[in-house]
Protein backbone atom coordinates (compact mmCIF):
# COMPACT_ATOMS: atom_id res chain seq x y z
CA UNK A 1 0.00 0.00 0.00
CA UNK A 2 1.12 3.54 -0.73
CA UNK A 3 1.21 5.85 1.81
CA UNK A 4 0.39 9.17 1.60
CA UNK A 5 2.47 12.21 1.58
CA UNK A 6 1.23 13.43 4.51
CA UNK A 7 0.87 10.47 6.29
CA UNK A 8 5.22 10.46 6.16
CA UNK A 9 5.40 14.01 6.98
CA UNK A 10 3.34 12.88 10.49
CA UNK A 11 5.39 9.32 10.41
CA UNK A 12 8.65 10.36 9.15
CA UNK A 13 10.05 12.42 12.57
CA UNK A 14 8.81 9.50 14.58
CA UNK A 15 10.57 6.34 13.53
CA UNK A 16 14.03 6.37 15.55
CA UNK A 17 13.64 4.23 18.21
CA UNK A 18 13.37 5.23 21.79
CA UNK A 19 16.58 6.33 23.56
CA UNK A 20 17.84 3.83 25.56
CA UNK A 21 15.11 1.19 24.85
CA UNK A 22 15.49 -2.26 24.68
CA UNK A 23 13.68 -4.65 22.53
CA UNK A 24 11.11 -6.61 23.89
CA UNK A 25 11.83 -10.64 22.96
CA UNK A 26 8.72 -12.29 21.15
CA UNK A 27 6.75 -14.28 24.04
CA UNK A 28 8.20 -12.27 26.59
CA UNK A 29 4.75 -11.65 28.72
CA UNK A 30 6.41 -8.97 31.03
CA UNK A 31 7.02 -5.87 28.41
CA UNK A 32 9.59 -3.53 29.11
CA UNK A 33 9.78 0.09 30.73
CA UNK A 34 11.34 2.98 29.96
CA UNK A 35 10.49 6.38 31.79
CA UNK A 36 7.16 7.09 31.28
CA UNK A 37 6.70 4.54 28.70
CA UNK A 38 5.80 1.26 28.69
CA UNK A 39 5.82 -1.43 26.06
CA UNK A 40 5.48 -4.95 24.62
CA UNK A 41 6.91 -5.13 21.15
CA UNK A 42 5.02 -8.02 20.06
CA UNK A 43 3.09 -11.21 21.28
CA UNK A 44 1.34 -13.90 20.14
CA UNK A 45 -2.48 -14.19 20.98
CA UNK A 46 -5.27 -16.83 19.98
CA UNK A 47 -6.04 -15.08 16.85
CA UNK A 48 -2.28 -13.96 15.59
CA UNK A 49 -0.30 -11.44 16.58
CA UNK A 50 -0.31 -8.29 19.26
CA UNK A 51 2.17 -5.34 20.38
CA UNK A 52 1.00 -2.82 23.15
CA UNK A 53 2.34 0.52 24.54
CA UNK A 54 1.59 3.03 27.32
CA UNK A 55 2.71 6.35 28.00
CA UNK A 56 1.90 8.29 31.23
CA UNK A 57 1.31 12.09 31.65
CA UNK A 58 -0.81 11.80 34.85
CA UNK A 59 0.71 12.06 38.34
CA UNK A 60 -0.69 8.45 38.72
CA UNK A 61 -0.87 6.55 35.51
CA UNK A 62 -5.11 6.99 34.60
CA UNK A 63 -5.08 4.40 32.57
CA UNK A 64 -5.15 0.85 32.52
CA UNK A 65 -5.40 -2.18 30.11
CA UNK A 66 -5.35 -5.59 29.75
CA UNK A 67 -4.83 -8.53 27.09
CA UNK A 68 -6.05 -12.30 28.20
CA UNK A 69 -5.93 -15.61 25.28
CA UNK A 70 -7.24 -18.38 26.01
CA UNK A 71 -10.04 -19.73 28.62
CA UNK A 72 -12.90 -17.34 28.07
CA UNK A 73 -14.73 -19.07 30.54
CA UNK A 74 -14.64 -20.91 33.76
CA UNK A 75 -15.50 -24.75 32.76
CA UNK A 76 -14.01 -27.11 30.60
CA UNK A 77 -15.03 -26.90 26.74
CA UNK A 78 -16.49 -23.38 26.52
CA UNK A 79 -15.44 -20.59 24.48
CA UNK A 80 -11.23 -19.66 24.19
CA UNK A 81 -10.06 -16.63 22.43
CA UNK A 82 -8.78 -13.20 22.35
CA UNK A 83 -9.66 -10.66 25.64
CA UNK A 84 -8.43 -6.76 25.28
CA UNK A 85 -9.39 -4.01 27.50
CA UNK A 86 -8.94 -0.34 27.56
CA UNK A 87 -9.69 1.61 30.70
CA UNK A 88 -9.42 5.30 30.86
CA UNK A 89 -10.05 6.30 33.93
CA UNK A 90 -10.52 9.98 35.01
CA UNK A 91 -10.44 11.75 38.61
CA UNK A 92 -7.70 9.13 40.04
CA UNK A 93 -6.85 5.55 39.18
CA UNK A 94 -9.10 4.03 41.48
CA UNK A 95 -11.90 2.83 39.54
CA UNK A 96 -9.73 1.73 36.34
CA UNK A 97 -7.63 -0.43 38.48
CA UNK A 98 -10.34 -1.88 39.91
CA UNK A 99 -12.11 -2.55 36.30
CA UNK A 100 -8.69 -3.98 35.05
CA UNK A 101 -8.69 -6.37 37.90
CA UNK A 102 -12.92 -7.53 37.74
CA UNK A 103 -14.29 -7.22 34.33
CA UNK A 104 -12.23 -9.90 32.82
CA UNK A 105 -13.41 -12.01 35.57
CA UNK A 106 -17.04 -11.47 35.29
CA UNK A 107 -17.05 -11.80 31.62
CA UNK A 108 -15.60 -15.41 32.20
CA UNK A 109 -18.25 -16.25 34.95
CA UNK A 110 -21.15 -15.23 32.92
CA UNK A 111 -19.55 -17.09 29.75
CA UNK A 112 -19.75 -20.09 32.04
CA UNK A 113 -23.32 -19.58 33.20
CA UNK A 114 -24.42 -19.20 29.51
CA UNK A 115 -22.59 -22.00 28.30
CA UNK A 116 -21.09 -19.12 25.58
CA UNK A 117 -20.19 -15.56 24.17
CA UNK A 118 -22.69 -13.34 23.75
CA UNK A 119 -23.91 -9.79 23.65
CA UNK A 120 -25.86 -10.23 26.41
CA UNK A 121 -22.96 -11.93 28.80
CA UNK A 122 -20.78 -8.56 28.00
CA UNK A 123 -23.94 -6.09 29.32
CA UNK A 124 -24.10 -8.59 32.43
CA UNK A 125 -20.13 -8.52 33.24
CA UNK A 126 -20.50 -4.57 33.14
CA UNK A 127 -22.99 -3.89 35.25
CA UNK A 128 -22.09 -6.77 37.41
CA UNK A 129 -18.56 -4.76 37.36
CA UNK A 130 -20.36 -1.50 38.30
CA UNK A 131 -22.16 -2.79 41.28
CA UNK A 132 -19.01 -4.38 42.70
CA UNK A 133 -17.31 -0.38 42.39
CA UNK A 134 -20.48 1.03 43.64
CA UNK A 135 -20.31 -0.96 46.86
CA UNK A 136 -16.55 -0.18 47.08
CA UNK A 137 -17.95 3.41 47.41
CA UNK A 138 -20.97 3.00 49.67
CA UNK A 139 -17.99 1.47 51.98
CA UNK A 140 -15.21 3.87 51.38
CA UNK A 141 -16.89 7.36 50.99
CA UNK A 142 -17.05 8.97 54.51
CA UNK A 143 -13.72 8.32 54.69
CA UNK A 144 -12.55 8.63 50.91
CA UNK A 145 -15.61 10.72 49.91
CA UNK A 146 -13.38 11.63 46.39
CA UNK A 147 -13.76 8.21 45.81
CA UNK A 148 -17.59 8.98 44.54
CA UNK A 149 -16.23 10.99 41.74
CA UNK A 150 -14.06 8.83 40.52
CA UNK A 151 -14.99 6.85 37.08
CA UNK A 152 -13.23 4.56 34.28
CA UNK A 153 -14.26 4.94 30.26
CA UNK A 154 -14.09 0.73 29.52
CA UNK A 155 -13.59 -0.32 25.65
CA UNK A 156 -12.95 -4.40 25.58
CA UNK A 157 -13.01 -6.43 22.26
CA UNK A 158 -13.15 -10.22 22.25
CA UNK A 159 -12.25 -12.92 19.58
CA UNK A 160 -13.93 -15.63 19.79
CA UNK A 161 -14.76 -18.48 17.13
CA UNK A 162 -14.53 -16.22 14.13
CA UNK A 163 -16.95 -13.59 16.00
CA UNK A 164 -15.72 -9.87 17.31
CA UNK A 165 -17.51 -7.95 19.96
CA UNK A 166 -16.75 -4.92 20.41
CA UNK A 167 -18.22 -3.15 23.88
CA UNK A 168 -17.95 0.47 24.47
CA UNK A 169 -18.51 2.87 27.52
CA UNK A 170 -16.91 6.15 27.16
CA UNK A 171 -14.88 7.92 24.57
CA UNK A 172 -11.77 5.26 23.68
CA UNK A 173 -12.40 3.90 20.44
CA UNK A 174 -11.92 0.60 18.40
CA UNK A 175 -10.80 1.00 14.62
CA UNK A 176 -10.34 -2.10 12.24
CA UNK A 177 -7.91 -2.48 9.60
CA UNK A 178 -9.43 -4.16 6.51
CA UNK A 179 -8.21 -4.50 2.93
CA UNK A 180 -10.38 -3.34 0.24
CA UNK A 181 -9.44 -5.73 -2.54
CA UNK A 182 -10.42 -3.60 -5.58
CA UNK A 183 -7.70 -0.99 -4.49
CA UNK A 184 -5.31 -3.20 -2.19
CA UNK A 185 -5.34 -0.28 0.26
CA UNK A 186 -6.63 -0.73 3.59
CA UNK A 187 -9.28 1.25 4.97
CA UNK A 188 -9.85 2.08 8.15
CA UNK A 189 -13.63 1.27 9.97
CA UNK A 190 -14.45 2.60 13.70
CA UNK A 191 -16.47 0.06 15.59
CA UNK A 192 -17.40 2.12 18.42
CA UNK A 193 -18.72 5.56 19.13
CA UNK A 194 -17.50 7.63 21.67
CA UNK A 195 -20.07 8.69 24.45
CA UNK A 196 -18.63 12.14 24.42
CA UNK A 197 -21.18 15.18 25.18
CA UNK A 198 -19.26 16.83 22.07
CA UNK A 199 -21.46 14.21 20.08
CA UNK A 200 -25.05 15.77 18.95
CA UNK A 201 -26.71 12.57 19.16
CA UNK A 202 -24.70 12.08 22.53
CA UNK A 203 -26.85 15.06 23.42
CA UNK A 204 -30.03 14.45 21.94
CA UNK A 205 -30.15 10.37 24.21
CA UNK A 206 -29.41 12.30 27.30
CA UNK A 207 -32.41 14.68 26.80
CA UNK A 208 -34.40 11.95 25.83
CA UNK A 209 -33.60 10.09 28.97
CA UNK A 210 -33.73 13.27 31.20
CA UNK A 211 -37.09 14.79 28.96
CA UNK A 212 -37.57 16.78 32.55
CA UNK A 213 -34.24 18.44 32.98
CA UNK A 214 -33.12 21.48 30.93
CA UNK A 215 -29.74 21.21 32.47
CA UNK A 216 -28.98 17.90 31.52
CA UNK A 217 -26.21 19.15 28.87
CA UNK A 218 -24.52 22.42 29.48
CA UNK A 219 -22.26 24.18 27.55
CA UNK A 220 -19.08 25.68 29.81
CA UNK A 221 -16.29 26.75 28.51
CA UNK A 222 -17.32 25.98 25.11
CA UNK A 223 -17.12 22.08 26.10
CA UNK A 224 -20.45 20.56 26.31
CA UNK A 225 -20.67 18.68 29.31
CA UNK A 226 -23.14 16.48 31.05
CA UNK A 227 -24.56 18.39 34.04
CA UNK A 228 -21.63 20.82 33.69
CA UNK A 229 -19.73 18.22 35.11
CA UNK A 230 -18.30 15.91 32.73
CA UNK A 231 -17.62 15.05 28.95
CA UNK A 232 -18.78 11.59 28.74
CA UNK A 233 -22.49 10.21 29.58
CA UNK A 234 -21.46 6.61 29.68
CA UNK A 235 -18.67 4.83 32.35
CA UNK A 236 -18.29 2.82 35.65
CA UNK A 237 -17.50 4.40 38.52
CA UNK A 238 -19.28 8.17 38.73
CA UNK A 239 -20.93 7.01 41.52
CA UNK A 240 -22.12 10.73 42.15
CA UNK A 241 -23.52 10.70 39.36
CA UNK A 242 -25.17 7.22 39.63
CA UNK A 243 -26.96 7.56 43.26
CA UNK A 244 -28.17 10.26 44.91
CA UNK A 245 -27.19 9.39 48.03
CA UNK A 246 -23.27 10.20 46.89
CA UNK A 247 -23.99 13.52 45.62
CA UNK A 248 -24.24 15.44 49.14
CA UNK A 249 -21.40 15.72 51.84
CA UNK A 250 -18.79 15.16 52.35
CA UNK A 251 -17.87 14.74 48.28
CA UNK A 252 -16.80 18.33 47.49
CA UNK A 253 -19.18 20.89 46.85
CA UNK A 254 -17.56 21.26 43.26
CA UNK A 255 -19.10 17.85 42.71
CA UNK A 256 -22.30 18.36 44.17
CA UNK A 257 -25.93 19.23 42.44
CA UNK A 258 -27.85 21.47 43.65
CA UNK A 259 -31.10 19.83 42.36
CA UNK A 260 -31.49 15.87 43.74
CA UNK A 261 -31.76 13.23 41.05
CA UNK A 262 -33.99 9.86 41.10
CA UNK A 263 -32.30 8.29 37.82
CA UNK A 264 -28.66 7.67 36.99
CA UNK A 265 -27.37 10.71 35.06
CA UNK A 266 -24.93 8.92 33.17
CA UNK A 267 -25.36 4.87 32.39
CA UNK A 268 -22.40 1.79 32.70
CA UNK A 269 -24.11 -0.28 29.98
CA UNK A 270 -22.01 -0.44 26.67
CA UNK A 271 -22.68 -0.26 23.41
CA UNK A 272 -22.00 -3.38 21.83
CA UNK A 273 -21.22 -4.41 18.17
CA UNK A 274 -20.63 -7.99 17.13
CA UNK A 275 -19.70 -9.23 13.67
CA UNK A 276 -17.90 -11.88 11.97
CA UNK A 277 -14.54 -11.44 11.16
CA UNK A 278 -13.26 -11.94 7.22
CA UNK A 279 -9.75 -12.64 5.81
CA UNK A 280 -9.98 -9.14 4.73
CA UNK A 281 -9.84 -8.15 8.20
CA UNK A 282 -6.23 -7.19 9.24
CA UNK A 283 -5.96 -5.63 12.53
CA UNK A 284 -7.70 -3.45 15.40
CA UNK A 285 -6.30 -1.05 17.02
CA UNK A 286 -7.81 -0.06 20.38
CA UNK A 287 -6.57 3.19 22.01
CA UNK A 288 -7.93 5.46 25.16
CA UNK A 289 -8.92 8.49 23.62
CA UNK A 290 -5.53 10.58 24.08
CA UNK A 291 -4.16 8.41 20.55
CA UNK A 292 -7.64 10.08 18.76
CA UNK A 293 -6.97 13.32 19.92
CA UNK A 294 -3.73 13.50 17.60
CA UNK A 295 -4.55 10.62 14.94
CA UNK A 296 -7.68 10.01 12.42
CA UNK A 297 -8.36 7.01 12.09
CA UNK A 298 -6.31 6.38 8.61
CA UNK A 299 -3.92 7.85 9.63
CA UNK A 300 -3.44 5.25 12.61
CA UNK A 301 -4.31 2.52 10.45
CA UNK A 302 -1.96 3.55 8.00
CA UNK A 303 0.75 3.84 10.35
CA UNK A 304 -0.08 0.03 11.34
CA UNK A 305 0.25 -0.95 8.19
CA UNK A 306 3.73 0.56 6.79
CA UNK A 307 5.76 -0.44 9.71
CA UNK A 308 6.29 -3.80 11.03
CA UNK A 309 4.50 -5.41 13.16
CA UNK A 310 7.11 -5.72 15.65
CA UNK A 311 6.36 -2.53 17.82
CA UNK A 312 3.44 -0.96 16.13
CA UNK A 313 2.02 0.26 19.23
CA UNK A 314 4.82 2.12 20.63
CA UNK A 315 5.15 3.78 17.02
CA UNK A 316 1.35 4.91 16.85
CA UNK A 317 1.91 6.34 20.86
CA UNK A 318 5.27 8.18 19.54
CA UNK A 319 3.82 9.38 16.73
CA UNK A 320 0.77 10.91 18.35
CA UNK A 321 3.38 12.58 21.15
CA UNK A 322 5.50 13.91 18.03
CA UNK A 323 2.25 15.48 17.01
CA UNK A 324 1.07 17.13 20.49
CA UNK A 325 5.39 18.54 20.76
CA UNK A 326 4.59 20.05 17.23
CA UNK A 327 1.30 21.61 18.23
CA UNK A 328 3.10 23.50 21.21
CA UNK A 329 5.82 24.23 18.20
CA UNK A 330 7.98 22.45 20.20
CA UNK A 331 10.43 19.37 19.49
CA UNK A 332 9.65 15.95 20.48
CA UNK A 333 12.94 15.58 22.54
CA UNK A 334 11.90 18.83 24.67
CA UNK A 335 8.86 17.10 25.12
CA UNK A 336 10.19 13.61 26.48
CA UNK A 337 12.25 15.98 29.40
CA UNK A 338 8.84 17.28 31.07
CA UNK A 339 7.68 14.82 33.95
CA UNK A 340 4.61 13.34 34.64
CA UNK A 341 2.13 15.98 35.89
CA UNK A 342 3.22 18.47 33.98
CA UNK A 343 3.04 16.37 31.26
CA UNK A 344 -0.54 16.83 31.18
CA UNK A 345 -1.15 19.88 29.95
CA UNK A 346 0.68 18.63 26.63
CA UNK A 347 -1.07 15.38 26.20
CA UNK A 348 -3.20 12.72 27.83
CA UNK A 349 -2.40 8.81 28.96
CA UNK A 350 -1.96 7.03 25.84
CA UNK A 351 -3.01 3.64 25.80
CA UNK A 352 -2.86 1.39 22.04
CA UNK A 353 -3.04 -2.31 21.25
CA UNK A 354 -2.50 -3.80 18.42
CA UNK A 355 -4.37 -7.09 17.40
CA UNK A 356 -3.38 -8.54 14.26
CA UNK A 357 -5.57 -11.03 12.75
CA UNK A 358 -4.69 -13.82 10.92
CA UNK A 359 -6.73 -16.04 8.91
CA UNK A 360 -4.54 -19.17 9.57
CA UNK A 361 -5.60 -19.04 13.45
CA UNK A 362 -8.99 -17.35 13.28
CA UNK A 363 -10.84 -19.31 10.93
CA UNK A 364 -8.94 -23.16 12.69
CA UNK A 365 -10.93 -24.11 15.40
CA UNK A 366 -8.35 -26.51 15.95
CA UNK A 367 -5.61 -24.10 16.18
CA UNK A 368 -3.26 -23.80 19.55
CA UNK A 369 -4.52 -21.01 21.88
CA UNK A 370 -1.51 -19.32 23.39
CA UNK A 371 -2.18 -18.81 27.16
CA UNK A 372 -1.20 -15.30 27.63
CA UNK A 373 -1.91 -12.71 30.84
CA UNK A 374 -1.00 -8.83 30.28
CA UNK A 375 -1.75 -5.89 32.51
CA UNK A 376 -0.12 -2.65 30.60
CA UNK A 377 2.31 -1.76 32.50
CA UNK A 378 3.14 -4.92 33.63
CA UNK A 379 1.90 -7.49 34.88
CA UNK A 380 1.18 -6.33 38.03
CA UNK A 381 0.11 -2.94 37.22
CA UNK A 382 2.01 0.14 36.23
CA UNK A 383 4.60 0.34 39.28
CA UNK A 384 4.01 4.08 40.13
CA UNK A 385 2.59 4.30 43.19
CA UNK A 386 0.68 2.66 45.49
CA UNK A 387 -3.37 3.38 45.64
CA UNK A 388 -5.62 3.03 48.36
CA UNK A 389 -9.04 2.05 46.84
Amino acid sequence: MMVSATIRRIVSPCWRPFEGEISSRHGDASGRANGLLWYKDSGRHSNGEFSMAVIQANNLLEDQSQLESGPLSLTEGNPQGTFVGIYDGHGGPEAARFVNDRLFKNIKKFTSENNGMSADVINKAFLATEEEFLSLVENQWLHKPLIASVGSCCLIGIICSGELYIANAGDSRAVLGRLDEATKDIKAIQLSAEHNASRASVREELRSLHPNDPQIVVMKHRVWRVKGLIQISRSIGDAYLKKAEFNKAPLLPKFRLSEPFDQPILKAEPAILVQQLCPQDQFLILASDGLWERLSNQEAVNIVQSCPRNGAAKKLVKTALCEAAKKREMRYSDLRKIDRGVRRHFHDDITVIVLYLDSNFLFHANSRVPLVSIKGGGDSGYDIGIIDA
